[in-house]
């Protein structure tokens, strides 16, 4: 079964860095295309970022363009979410999921916490 899972979120000051991972099984991973999406306490979904299935094509929302870098290694099945200029409003849990296209998502993983406090 398709598995995702999260990993490498934690507690960052204001301004500091983190890269997220997820690790991807169950399905044929070059096949997919991979995004990060998040939920802060009290709000919806906020889509974060996609890579296309060869991982030469990224696309980011509007907010975390310029700050935040999403990559993936096919050999490796895993996608990589490079955050820079943490801000406390960036404090979320971040999902990774899979599609079979640009629009769809066919699986979340579980999350990991992202936490931007001085």
């Amino acid at each position: 079964q398709v598995q995702l899972v999260e990993s490498g979120g934690g507690l960052v000051q204001p301004g500091g860095s983190l890269t997220l991972s997820c690790a991807a099984s169950g399905f044929t991973f070059s096949g997919y295309w991979m995004f990060w999406v998040r939920q802060a306490p009290g709000k919806g979904l906020e889509w974060v970022s996609s890579i296309n299935k060869p991982g030469g094509s990224t696309y980011y929302g509007d907010p975390f363009k310029g700050r935040f870098t999403t990559s993936r290694d096919n050999a490796k099945n895993t996608v990589s979410l490079q955050m820079n200029g943490l801000k406390p409003e960036d404090t979320a849990v971040y999902y990774c999921g899979n599609g079979p296209d640009s629009w769809h998502v066919d699986s979340w993983g579980q999350g990991t916490q992202v936490t931007v406090s001085s």
